[in-house]
C-alpha cells in the first residue's frame, strides 16, 4: 500500500536526505522546525482521511449498485416465473 511513497525517495540516498534537512533546518530554524513538522503531519492525516472518505464512499455506492441489481434481478426472475 505504501509502495509508492517509497518509489518516490527511491532514488534518495541518506547523503541527499540529510542536505535536505539541512536545508529545511537552515531555512525554517531550529524553533520553527517543531511547528513546519507538525503543520506537514497535519496536512497528511487530513489527505489521508480525504482518501479514506472517497474509497468509503465508492464501496457504499457500488454496494447500492449491486442491491438494486439483484432487486431487479429477482424481480425479473419472479415475472418469468409468472408467465410459464
Amino acid at each position: 500500500m505504501y509502495k509508492p511513497v517509497f518509489l518516490l525517495f527511491d532514488f534518495l540516498g541518506g547523503g541527499e536526505l540529510f542536505v535536505i534537512a539541512l536545508a529545511v533546518l537552515l531555512l525554517f530554524g531550529g524553533k520553527g522546525m517543531p511547528n513546519l513538522m507538525r503543520n506537514l503531519g497535519k496536512g497528511i492525516r487530513q489527505f489521508k482521511d480525504a482518501t479514506n472518505g472517497i474509497q468509503q464512499d465508492i464501496h457504499e455506492s457500488v454496494n447500492d449498485m449491486k442491491q438494486e441489481i439483484k432487486k431487479q434481478a429477482n424481480s425479473m426472475d419472479e415475472h418469468i416465473k409468472r408467465t410459464d
